[in-house]
């Protein structure tokens, strides 16, 4: 599994702590860890929750990235703007209980965290604990598992439910969006080193690197 991180501008300070955290946890299951940045606060691509969703959406269906992981001061903002996009179905996570269940009842690709609210002394071990109940099952088992059929089936409804919700394809929707808000989420230092490479959809790729020529 390849893991993407997000930082938004707000709580850029802290991508070091986060990434720390998640590679941890990753290095035990052989996971790859791509950090996206924003690297620290005074980074020259300043990017916005809002902006988080773009990036992310543009990762999980460009094949760049199977999971992301994110947030901003609540992770609401994050959730949000993640769950804006087709492809991507992203949960507001604060502890492991909810990285958890969400992992094995909604079975979804990405994650939202408040790294404000609540982020205290043992905040980096609340992150640690986060991602080891996330990644230590595969996802979708059910919980309890006397429910999984249920879950299983009410997740494959909601997956027809998007697909009707999400008509225009991907690039279709950034293409209607304020081009510079979409150029401004593919700016980061490392983007082009870390997306290009991996990403497995044409269209997706000729279409960023246009925006960004």
């Amino acid at each position: 599994m390849r893991i993407a991180l997000i930082n938004e501008n707000s709580q850029a300070a802290k991508n070091e702590t986060i990434f720390h955290a998640l590679k941890k946890v990753a290095d035990q299951y052989g996971y790859e860890v791509d950090n996206y940045g924003m690297y620290t606060a005074g980074d020259a691509a300043q990017l916005t929750y809002v902006q988080n969703g773009i990036l992310a959406a543009a990762l999980l269906n460009g094949g760049a990235a199977d999971y992301v992981v994110t947030g901003c001061g609540t992770g609401e903002g994050a959730m949000l703007a993640l769950n804006s996009f087709p492809g991507v179905i992203c949960g507001h996570v604060e502890d492991a209980l909810d990285a958890y269940t969400f992992a094995q009842i909604n079975d979804g690709n990405a994650i939202a965290l408040p790294f404000a609210k609540g982020f205290g002394w043992g905040g980096d071990l609340n992150l640690e604990y986060i991602f080891e109940k996330l990644f230590c099952e595969p996802s979708g088992q059910g919980y309890p598992r006397e429910r999984a059929v249920p879950e299983q089936r009410n997740k494959k409804i909601l997956d027809e439910v998007r697909k009707v919700a999400f008509k225009e394809e991907l690039v279709e929707i950034y293409q209607g969006l304020d081009q510079e808000l979409v150029k401004g989420a593919f700016a980061g230092e490392k983007f082009a080193e870390l997306f290009f490479p991996k990403c497995k959809d044409e269209k997706l790729a000729a279409y960023i690197k246009s925006l960004l020529a």
